[in-house]
């Protein structure tokens, strides 16, 4: 079966354009939710891929991760965090340092991106409220990514952060941007990361995530990140999902996007998306 693409004007009413089998889109204004509103009441029988709601859960960086706590799956769980709406008095703040700073809303725009690694309380002076302090755990510089589309997901491991001992934090001294955290390890303030040997997680444990976070979240694509605990190697934690990513970087991207549209017009998934 031949699928076709067809590009959408959102400034138009949606029930002026089509026909569609089903509605892809990555838009978050008022204008366009309401848009998708009034075809979706036209045209109940058409999936939305997703729901604005669905897709406003991963855009804040706390009810995210909520997500994740919600499932109560063994040996996994989200690093301690805490939101900050004003820069003023800090000296309390009951996490553990080093710490990752990230801005409250996770809009996809380039403030958004703007990360940072925090050594001290003296590192938190020049952000911008609202944003969430993540605590940074170890673990050995490789991030795991899990990449969702309906029925279909694959894991990869890519380089991450690499870990900061109790030692080299001593001598670490403010913030320092994501953008510059690659001279942290050539500066010997990180620890050696080991890309090559490291496992992938048991994929039971991965599948068990996808099927939870499909359920809670309510989406078919997205993708996340699992690091491994370095004080723990059997304990895994979520810490950033993603709504549609960018799947060029999974392996067989083209047949599982195929698949998993074609899936979605012959209505094999449940989109849950309206």
């Amino acid at each position: 079966m031949a699928l076709f693409l067809t590009k959408i004007d959102p400034t138009k009413p949606l029930i002026q354009q089509g026909p569609f089998d089903c509605i892809l889109h990555k838009l978050y204004d008022s204008d366009w939710k309401q848009n998708l509103q009034d075809f979706a009441s036209r045209n109940p029988n058409i999936p939305i891929i997703a729901s604005p709601e669905s897709i406003d859960i991963l855009r804040n960086r706390i009810s995210m991760l909520e997500t994740v706590s919600k499932l109560k799956i063994n040996n996994t769980g989200v690093p301690k965090q805490i939101t900050i709406t004003e820069v003023t008095g800090l000296e309390n703040l009951k996490l553990n340092f080093p710490l990752i700073a990230k801005p409250l809303d996770a809009d996809g725009s380039e403030t958004s991106h703007k990360l940072h690694l925090i050594f001290d309380k003296d590192g938190l002076n020049n952000l911008t409220a609202p944003f969430v302090l993540q605590e940074f755990v170890n673990h050995g510089g490789v991030v795991f990514k899990v990449y969702v589309a309906g029925k279909y997901f694959r894991c990869v491991k890519r380089k991450s952060l690499p870990d900061i001992s109790e030692e080299k934090l001593v001598n670490l001294k403010g913030s320092l941007p994501f953008s510059q955290v690659s001279n942290l390890a050539a500066a010997g303030g990180g620890e050696g990361c080991k890309f090559e040997k490291t496992e992938m997680p048991p994929e039971s444990l991965v599948k068990e995530l996808v099927e939870g976070l499909k359920e809670e979240l309510r989406l078919n694509l997205f993708n996340f990140d699992v690091i491994r605990d370095g004080k723990n190697k059997e304990n895994y934690l979520v810490i950033d999902i993603n709504y549609f990513p960018g799947y060029a970087k999974m392996p067989d991207f083209e047949s599982v996007i195929t698949d998993f549209l074609r899936d979605v017009v012959h209505k094999d998934i449940n989109c849950g998306d309206n």
